[in-house]
């Protein structure tokens, strides 16, 4: 419903995801360009590919799912923790309520679930493996915990740890382990090795990025952190860690460093050059909102025992941590209004690009006249559209003019396209004349 109601697309990324898909089918897959590969969108946009123009459907709807999945799992893992308290009942479904809320309310993750990307769906992942161990569901942890390490690199150490403890722990897992432990390298590295220059070509194409952190690494990752969320969540979450030690509450000291060990692995990335940017930081991000919604549940169910005043000195502060959030609540809302109305214009704009192809000739005809050539931003959802490799897109838009050789222009036009035809050969002319055409901009 949410696909419909806000017209959402994809961008850049999600649409390179889709081209691996086709190419795949036709046996062209092509991974030398961008979007860098990463396995777990793949697993999807491969046998979507099967639907055709339904595919991209199919994802939105998928990332959206996923992305939304997070904030109900994160939820139930803060009721499950806070547990029952009888004479506040209230107490863990309030802390239920602040951790969904407090997933969804990270900063750009609407953005991000909007434009179909795949982090909100790895939040949900390693939000959905915490549940399933709190419960002793191992194999579904272990399951959920592949999955999301296919997303991210920064789970395999988690991943790791996870085998060291239940080969000894639930040795009828053995097999799943080493499964496990074999697929994450062999998607990650396997697929690149074949389909690239190099297997390691993921990470050729992070570095360098213009989002890596300048000056001290582990304080720029950090700030990062710390920006997903205002001081009233910190503070939640400071509050929630030191009733997990006082109680020494193995269970919510164990998440919170998981949450740490991701955290130390993302500045050794920055370390290395990559990017670190604040959206890889979401999912430790989530771990200790989770934290932070023991801290108000036990808040709330503070003092039950006291008499006067001190009975309510609990709940007085988790009611002022929540009306602290509010200003920031409220400025969420506003960006996600502000985000679904330029959602609406960019639907517009890349359904008029598709349109635009449909009517003069179809993907066949732009290939056979020349280069497809737009600007960066477009350049993967050009591709999709007429059916070629990412990198067979040339994005270096007065590049491609001055080389002289047949390209076909799509330039962006308000929220329409101008589409002209450029150095078409003097036997192409004719058959080419009619892919000129100029878009509605409004």
């Amino acid at each position: 419903m949410i696909v419909a109601l806000t017209d959402m697309r994809p961008e850049y990324d999600a649409y390179g995801w889709l081209v691996w898909g086709r190419q795949t089918l036709r046996w062209s897959l092509d991974l030398n360009g961008a979007p860098s590969w990463k396995p777990l969108p793949y697993v999807f946009t491969l046998p979507y590919a099967l639907a055709g123009s339904g595919q991209m459907w199919l994802w939105m709807v998928t990332a959206v799912v996923g992305a939304l999945g997070g904030a109900v799992i994160a939820g139930h893992i803060a009721l499950t923790l806070v547990g029952p308290s009888p004479e506040r009942r209230y107490a863990p479904l309030a802390a239920a309520a602040f951790a969904g809320l407090g997933v969804l309310g990270l900063s750009k993750y609407w953005h991000l679930i909007l434009i179909s990307n795949s982090d909100p769906m790895i939040v949900a992942l390693c939000l959905g493996a915490i549940d399933c161990q709190l419960f002793r569901r191992h194999r579904c942890a272990f399951v959920l915990l592949v999955l999301a390490a296919l997303g991210r690199p920064e789970v395999w150490p988690l991943v790791g740890l996870y085998v060291l403890w239940g080969w000894r722990a639930v040795p009828s897992l053995r097999l799943l382990f080493a499964a496990g432990v074999i697929v994450i390298p062999l998607l990650w590295f396997g697929i690149p090795a074949l389909a690239s220059s190099s297997w390691l070509s993921a990470g050729t194409l992070a570095e360098g990025s213009v989002n890596a952190l300048r000056g001290d690494k582990v304080s720029g990752v950090t700030a990062r952190l710390l920006h997903l969320y205002e001081w009233p969540m910190w503070l939640a979450t400071i509050a929630g860690l030191a009733f997990a030690a006082v109680r020494r509450d193995r269970r919510v000291l164990l998440i919170a460093g998981a949450a740490l060990i991701w955290v130390a692995v993302e500045v050794g990335f920055a370390l290395h050059g990559w990017s670190a940017v604040p959206r890889y930081l979401l999912e430790p991000a989530s771990v200790l909102v989770v934290v932070a919604a023991t801290g108000v549940g036990r808040l709330l169910a503070a003092g039950v025992r006291s008499s006067g005043l001190a009975r309510w000195i609990g709940p007085c502060l988790a009611a002022v941590l929540v009306v602290a959030l509010l200003p920031a609540a409220r400025s969420r809302a506003r960006f996600v209004h502000g985000e679904i109305s330029y959602g609406r214009d960019f639907a517009r704009q890349v359904d008029r690009l598709r349109d635009v192809i449909a009517r003069h000739g179809g993907a066949t005809r732009v290939v056979a006249c020349g280069q497809p050539v737009t600007q960066l931003e477009f350049q993967s959802a050009l591709a999709w559209y007429v059916g070629v490799s990412v990198g067979d897109v040339n994005w270096r838009v007065p590049v491609a003019i001055n080389s002289g050789h047949p390209v076909v222009l799509f330039q962006p036009r308000g929220w329409g396209w101008a589409v002209r035809p450029i150095h078409v050969l003097s036997a192409d002319r004719a058959k080419c004349a009619g892919l000129r055409a100029i878009t509605a901009s409004s």
